[in-house]
């Protein structure tokens, strides 16, 4: 069995540092190899591993005890739940860790990917290219193996040139574009819309035609403020919630 070891983490100090923190260890958590140690490092290792206090580290574990992760016990040290689901809702709070820890955690299949014309729809974030690389994935339970979502990224093509599909069914996007091809994102944006599933979603996802569904669009900027990526991903409208925190200027 192999040590659980966390992802790295820079760290952003406009945002709570407890919150980086508790996203970045639930997706080390909900991504861990399946022979990993459900032991977690000591409070003083993971606070060293961070660079953020103990007290700072306590409050991101009680985020993810409270959410079901992970169970402490005095004397024994913290464990994550080996039968642990996602259940809570998706908080978005503004960090690229966080949105790499809502994506971690579940099977993914790359389902197909090529190059074809940019979508009249997606013209607008592509205004200088004429193609785009187009991957599809369909993420399932890592448990029970139910369809959660399915996933359609159009890629500039500069950038897919570098991107090996084989990753996108290890890691979410999002982490293989920034810690595998080297991307150096600036930003996302997100949009969260209710819409009806059309034949297509209906079947991958294995819901009834028309059934509610929340529809993400996600737009991925580098640091020239390029489009590098725009993810459009279809969720059961039975498995997910999205809220989102506001976090007053200090």
């Amino acid at each position: 069995m192999t040590a659980f070891a966390p992802d790295s983490l820079i760290l952003n100090r406009k945002l709570p540092l407890w919150y980086q923190v508790s996203q970045s260890l639930r997706a080390s958590i909900l991504g861990r190899t399946p022979d990993a140690s459900l032991r977690l490092p000591t409070e003083e290792q993971l606070a060293t591993h961070y660079g953020v206090s103990v007290l700072t580290m306590r409050q991101a574990l009680k985020e993810l005890e409270e959410e079901g992760l992970i169970s402490r016990h005095r004397r024994r040290g913290t464990f994550i739940e080996p039968g642990a689901r996602r259940s809570a809702p998706r908080r978005l709070l503004g960090s690229i860790d966080a949105i790499v820890a809502q994506q971690s955690g579940e099977r993914t299949t790359v389902l197909g990917h090529g190059s074809g014309p940019v979508p009249g729809e997606l013209a607008e974030y592509f205004p200088d290219e004429t193609e785009v690389v187009a991957y599809r994935r369909l993420r399932s339970d890592g448990e029970s193996g139910e369809p959660t979502n399915w996933a359609e990224n159009a890629v500039r093509p500069d950038i897919a040139a570098g991107l090996d599909p084989a990753d996108l069914e290890r890691w979410p996007m999002t982490k293989v574009l920034r810690d595998v091809v080297g991307v150096r994102i600036s930003r996302i944006t997100d949009t969260v819309e209710a819409r009806l599933a059309d034949p297509e979603t209906a079947a991958l996802l294995q819901v009834p035609l028309l059934s509610p569904i929340l529809h993400y669009t996600g737009v991925t900027y580098d640091a020239d403020s390029r489009v590098v990526d725009v993810a459009r991903i279809r969720y059961r409208g039975d498995r997910f919630s999205f809220s989102v925190t506001v976090e007053a200027d200090r």
